[in-house]
């Protein structure tokens, strides 16, 4: 089973190319996809899962780093067997600058034929070392706890959150506590949840 990690901010690209990676006999081997849109989730999703290819649009996120150089965290956990692919839905002279210090087996414009990005991940799926044994694939968060985030991400409050999933509301704090535990955060005031709350 090949491990695939999606970052991308784009819902539809993510979604879209999750489904595209099923297809059958579109590829060699059979893909396990988990699709992410928050940097540190994915950071941390990589030291965990491992993922054999990592295929990343960080151009959408420009807006969201303060310095390029917080990017060096996410690729300084690709360990030797996860292969970077850049599919990215813009260029940047400062972003191309950046990558060049950096192990990146493909880079590619999102406005590429579904077919040269087909054949960059036969590509990889090919090259990727022998010796790299199955691993069981285990989710960093629980369900419930990826809905917790999803909304928390959204500015919503502790109530709102209860309210949403029908539980009670310190329940939602123990769910955002195991959290920050898992995520290694250091308090709730994190640079990916800067939004401010609101109760919807």
């Amino acid at each position: 089973m090949f491990k695939i990690l999606m970052i991308d901010r784009c819902y539809f690209t993510r979604s879209g190319m999750e489904s595209w990676l099923n297809q059958i006999d579109l590829f060699p081997s059979s893909f396990l996809v988990t699709a992410l849109h928050n940097l540190m989730l994915a950071k941390e999703h990589i030291v965990q899962w491992q993922p054999d290819l990592i295929i990343a649009d960080l151009h959408g996120f420009k807006d969201e780093i303060h310095h390029i150089q917080q990017l060096a965290s996410l690729f300084s956990v690709c360990g030797e067997y996860s292969q970077v692919m850049l599919l990215e839905s813009g260029e940047d002279t400062q972003f191309a600058e950046f990558y060049a210090q950096f192990k990146i087996q493909t880079r590619m414009q999102k406005t590429e034929s579904l077919e040269n990005v087909a054949q960059a991940i036969r590509a990889m799926v090919r090259a990727r070392p022998l010796s790299t044994l199955p691993r069981i694939a285990t989710p960093l968060l629980t369900r419930q706890e990826e809905k917790v985030l999803t909304l928390w991400m959204e500015g919503r409050n502790n109530a709102a959150i209860a309210t949403k999933l029908s539980i009670n509301g310190k329940t939602v704090y123990t769910y955002k506590r195991n959290i920050r535990m898992k995520l290694g955060m250091d308090n709730r005031f994190t640079p990916f949840l800067s939004l401010p709350e609101n109760t919807n």
